[in-house]
Formats: C-alpha cells, structure tokens, sequence
C-alpha cells in the first residue's frame, strides 16, 4: 500500500498538546517538569548546573571531549560528506540550491564511530540522569552548516513536531549538540529563549503528507506565529546565541523555542546530534492526519534502551 494512501490510524493516548489543523495559535502552560531527577547526590555534573537546566532549558557544558576525540570525530564527519553513496541516500538531506548535504540521520545506527559515541557516559549517563528513566535515542543525526552558503532554520520547538508527526506523547525526552567547529556568533549557530520551554505554542495550519520531505530543508509548518514568539520573548528576556570551541555540548528541553541564522562566512559549521527520549515516553501513533515518518527520522520499531558506558574512542 502506497505511504499516502495508507490508512490513518487513530491515537488512542490522549492529546494533552493539540497543534496544527483546526487549533488556533496560543501558548500553553507546559504540564510536566523538566528536570526529573530527585536525587541530587547522584547528579553526574554539578547540580547547580542541572537546576540551570532545569529554570532556562538549556545547558552548555564546554570541553566535554578532547582534542583528540573531537579530532577523531571530525575524520569521520568528512568521511561521510564524502562518501558518493551516503550522498545519495534517503536518510541524507541537502541543501536547496546548492545540494551541499545539510543533514545525514540516524547515524547511530548506521555509523559504529556514532553509535559508540550515542552510549557514552558523558552524553547518555547525564540524559539518564535528568530525564529519570530508561532512554534510547529518538533520532540522531549528523549536521553540516557549509560555509558561504549554509541555510537557516526558522524558530520552532522540536516537540510540537515530535508530538504532532511523530506520536511522541509528552515532555520527557532532550537534544544534546556535540560541536565539531568552533561556533562563533556570525557562523550561524544555535539560538534558544530562555524559559520558554515553560509554555507550549500551539501552531496553525494543516500539515501536507510526506512533510518531512520538505520541512527538513525549509520548515514552514509546526512554526509559532509572530505573537507567540513576541510573548516567549517577553518572558525569557533575551535571546541566547551558543557560541563554543568544539568539544562543547549544548544541551536543551524538547520544547525549548530555537533556530539559527544562515551561514554566509566561511568558517563551516558542523555537530553530531542525539535525540533521548525516556522509555516511558516512546512514541504512539502521530497526533495528526498523516502516516509516521520514516524510522530514521523517529524510532519507532528499533528501539533499544541505552546502558550509558565509559567510551575509548582514540587511542592515546
């Protein structure tokens, strides 16, 4: 059966976040807390740090790997970029105009270098920690920001589409960036709002079939209006740019409101990226009208409960 004409089946667990079709634009009070851990003793980094998460939604943590390990990690990115086969494959997104590659997904499973580093301790054993369950990886994915010619994505928080397109339930799951290049202010890095992770914005219009096709490059559904993002704005106060050498991790809520601007210097921007999402919390059918989006966009069938571990990645 063809995907478009494939039969919707209907969620049975309840829409506690309705967005998109005949819902209105508006922010709604987040209804689950953000940082889960009660025990402070067994907090894997300071735990004033992990309270910072917890109030603003986001983290950065710098020098989290070595130069090594970063070195290491930057081979194998550009083995990838070119590799004529990886070029060409689905789970591999470019850019429009240019076909530089944007993106390449579920790098966790289809790349041992990744997969290893998906389970390190320092990445998987503090997600453990904050989101207070077993977790596996959603999605996972390399990305590149070209130089020159690297393209924008508008603000958005990553739940609205998790929840929408992919069927994931509630706000238990996180995003850990792993910088590879230095992200200066004018290269395009990661924007976020503090606090708004605290409300959910609700966004309007119908999503097409087969989004993801399109959204990947250019997201124009699932994207807050003008108001809300005025409001979100209000409360948090100011917008926060992630700049860091490589090494860093940038770690923030599922629904934390970002986006970045496009890369028009020539200093390329690049990071390895892992979704967790806690057990408990995998994903249903999508709270839409649309069939899921394939596996190496949301793990739907394969997914494996992570036991975070102590990774030897170079030797010395």
């Amino acid at each position: 059966m063809n995907a478009n004409n494939k039969k919707k089946i209907p969620n049975q667990t309840k829409d506690f976040y309705p967005s998109r079709g005949s819902n209105t634009a508006q922010l709604i009070q987040r209804q689950e807390p953000t940082l889960y851990a009660a025990n402070t003793g067994n907090c894997p980094i300071d735990y004033q740090l992990a309270q910072q998460y917890d109030q603003q939604g986001f983290l950065i943590l710098e020098d989290v790997f070595t130069e090594k390990e970063v070195h290491y990690f930057q081979q194998e990115l550009e083995c990838m970029r070119n590799d004529e086969h990886r070029k060409v494959a689905e789970e591999t997104i470019t850019e429009s105009g240019s076909g530089d590659i944007r993106s390449i997904f579920n790098v966790h499973e289809n790349n041992a270098l990744f997969k290893k580093l998906a389970c390190d301790i320092r990445l998987a054993g503090l997600a453990q920690y904050l989101l207070d369950d077993g977790i596996y990886i959603h999605q996972s994915r390399v990305n590149y920001k070209p130089e020159f010619r690297g393209k924008e994505f508008y603000w958005h928080s990553d739940f609205e589409t998790w929840h929408v397109e992919d069927g994931m339930p509630r706000m238990r799951a996180l995003s850990m960036s792993i910088t590879l290049t230095e992200n200066y202010e004018h290269n395009g890095p990661l924007m976020l709002i503090p606090n708004s992770h605290k409300d959910y914005a609700v966004c309007e219009g119908d999503t097409p079939t087969e989004h993801y096709k399109s959204s990947l490059k250019k997201q124009e559904y699932g994207v807050p209006s003008d108001a809300s993002l005025h409001q979100l704005l209000e409360k948090g106060g100011k917008i926060v740019t992630a700049t860091g050498k490589p090494g860093s991790v940038i770690i923030f809520d599922c629904n934390v409101m970002h986006g970045s601007n496009s890369n028009i210097t020539p200093y390329p921007r690049s990071n390895v990226f892992f979704v967790y999402n806690a057990v408990s919390n995998r994903v249903t059918e999508p709270f839409s009208n649309n069939p899921p989006r394939p596996e190496y966009i949301c793990a739907r069938k394969h997914i494996q409960a992570i036991d975070p571990q102590i990774v030897q990645f170079a030797p010395d």
